[in-house]
């Protein structure tokens, strides 16, 4: 059976209970995701012994805030629209990632999933050696291409066919207020170093972890129309999940997008048995890409 195949036995009344968004999941879920970070800050601002370990952690849990950007996308991790709007733009200022134009990218994800020329997310380099995939790890290249991109959005210079031309206001709107936030952030640096233990350090280690668990979504994938089998499901602990928004369940979220993160699991439940592309956890997955790529690139002939 493919995904639509499955979403077409399901019960009139399973579906409207999958696709019920809440307020309260979403809330109580932001609240101990918030929680979590405010946390690690305090440990970091107090400077508790080996607070410098605490860096790494407050990073992960800053750039993991990309799993609730890209679920607002989608408006469901709570009820009301407006909330998923606030939400999602301010997780797009911590990450770089202006939550306008990621609404038309990942949208255009969605409905060209793998498909090679149409899907954006494939129209980066290929990772097809080692070197490539440490350099892509490194979340090097992510800060680079999301800071072009803020200046082509602030210049209106950005071009994508998933991009409509009346978004390019709001899209230029939304950059020049982040490069303006970013430009008083940076300038705070003058009179205290906050900003560069809370946030900017933190992220930069952090990136390469949100780096290794993003490739386990469609890397190897098959490029067919089927989202069992171009998208992967990865098995993994309850603190991944709740870090991700219970995004590891990825086929099941691509094969009914509409369904919020907090019925995900119940979703698993009915499709488990269907899944055609699985890991068992990140650490395997990345193993077994690793293994796949060439030591190193082939000179040319």
């Amino acid at each position: 059976m493919d995904h639509t195949q499955i979403i077409a036995s399901l019960p009139a009344t399973t579906r409207a209970s999958l696709n019920q968004r809440s307020d309260v999941a979403g809330l109580v879920h932001l609240a101990l995701h918030l929680g979590l970070i405010a946390l690690l800050s305090l440990g970091i601002v107090l400077r508790v012994p080996l607070w410098w370990v605490l860096l790494p952690l407050q990073g992960v849990a800053l750039v993991f805030l990309f799993t609730l950007e890209h679920e607002c996308t989608h408006r469901t991790p709570f009820a009301k629209d407006w909330l998923n709007e606030a939400v999602g733009h301010l997780c797009g200022l911590v990450l770089l990632l202006p939550f306008i134009w990621f609404r038309y990218f990942h949208l255009a994800h969605h409905k060209y999933t793998h498909v090679p020329g149409m899907d954006p997310e494939l129209a980066g380099p290929a990772i097809k050696t080692r070197a490539n995939w440490l350099r892509h790890v490194s979340g090097v290249p992510f800060w680079l291409a999301n800071m072009r991109l803020l200046g082509q959005l602030a210049l209106r210079r950005a071009k994508a066919p998933y991009l409509p031309s009346r978004a390019a206001g709001r899209m230029q709107a939304e950059a020049l207020m982040m490069l303006g936030i970013y430009a008083l952030a940076l300038a705070s640096l003058w009179f205290s170093s906050a900003m560069l233990w809370l946030w900017i350090i933190p992220v930069l280690l952090g990136q390469p972890m949100l780096r290794l668990y993003l490739l386990a979504e469609h890397g190897d994938c098959p490029q067919v129309a089927n989202m069992l089998e171009n998208t992967r499901t990865t098995f993994t602990t309850r603190l991944v999940r709740f870090l991700a928004w219970n995004m590891p369940y990825h086929a099941e979220h691509h094969s009914l997008p509409q369904v919020p993160f907090h019925q995900l699991p119940q979703l698993h439940k009915l499709m488990r048995q269907h899944l055609g592309r699985t890991s068992d956890g990140y650490i395997a997955f990345n193993r077994d890409y690793l293994a796949r790529r060439t030591p190193e690139s082939t000179p040319p002939s």
